[in-house]
């Protein structure tokens, strides 16, 4: 049986060129090509000091450079970002940032010595008490609705190209109270898309607090966490969340919804923000 041609195209950033497989279906085995999203080393040094490796799709790494240093408390302003200088090699993706000294003083005691894989946002650390950060209560002021919601959910799939060729990676989105969907970043890594997502955000000079995450994968603690770090009230998964996400989001005030899909959801946190909710209020 031979190979058919592989297609033509430009080549989608974060998806391998064109695989040849053996695909198994009604008709038994047939020979074609596939697309595989690729999952690449990145190593974050901070003014020359290494800090971490992630294992992680290799696009929007300016966003995820950002996203990363505030979602993990590094620095608590863009601008504190001095510099960022990008360097590929056979091995992997160096990301060399430099920021303010005494911002970079306070890595060494917390500097994370493993890979972190693509479905960890911990790996690497330390000490138990570095893992769960609890962040300060969240004020933000947004409200949703469900029909608002039901119009984000719906319009999430189209937006994720990496997805629809692959199958393989995570999206996180953020949309508007009336449920526009206005920034998507995808990834092999849930959190790393929150990462790359955030970044993308302050890159665009738009509040975090004043939309709605949307998630594609289960709530993790460490996504909660990183959310209400940089001040985001709503957070929306498609899947569950675990008992120290809803822990974490309770603590810091946080609207936590979860299972969201075909009309449905579940709050497991401060449904106040949820406009169609008895509870309806201000924060």
């Amino acid at each position: 049986m031979s190979l058919p041609a592989a297609p033509f195209g430009a080549r989608l950033p974060g998806v391998s060129p064109w695989k040849p497989v053996d695909r198994y279906g009604a008709q038994g085995f047939r020979q074609e090509f596939d697309q595989v999203a690729e999952e690449v080393p990145v190593a974050l040094t901070y003014n020359g000091q290494p800090y971490a490796v992630m294992l992680a799709s290799p696009t929007d790494l300016a966003d995820f450079a950002l996203g990363f240093s505030l979602s993990e408390g590094i620095i608590t302003t863009p601008a504190d970002l001095l510099d960022l200088q990008l360097e590929t090699d056979l091995v992997g993706i160096s990301l060399a940032l430099r920021i303010p000294p005494a911002n970079a003083a306070k890595l060494v005691p917390n500097a994370r010595t493993l890979v972190g894989n693509s479905g960890c946002g911990v790996c690497g650390t330390r000490q138990l008490e570095d893992v769960v950060r609890w962040p300060p209560p969240v004020h933000a002021p947004v409200r949703l609705s469900n029909a608002a919601l039901t119009r984000a959910l719906a319009d999430l799939k189209s937006r994720q190209p990496m997805f629809l060729a692959t199958g393989a990676t995570h999206a996180a989105a953020w949309c508007t109270p009336a449920g526009e969907v206005c920034l998507l970043r995808e990834d092999v890594g849930r959190h790393n898309a929150l990462d790359k997502l955030i970044g993308a955000l302050m890159h665009a000079g738009l509040r975090p607090a004043e939309g709605v995450l949307l998630l594609t994968s289960r709530a993790s603690y460490e996504l909660v966490q990183k959310a209400a770090w940089v001040g985001m009230g709503i957070v929306v998964a498609v899947s569950a969340p675990t008992a120290l996400a809803i822990a974490v989001a309770d603590q810091a005030r946080v609207t936590l919804l979860g299972l969201a899909r075909d009309g449905h959801y579940v709050a497991y946190s401060h449904p106040a923000r949820l406009s169609d909710h008895p509870a309806a209020c201000a924060e």
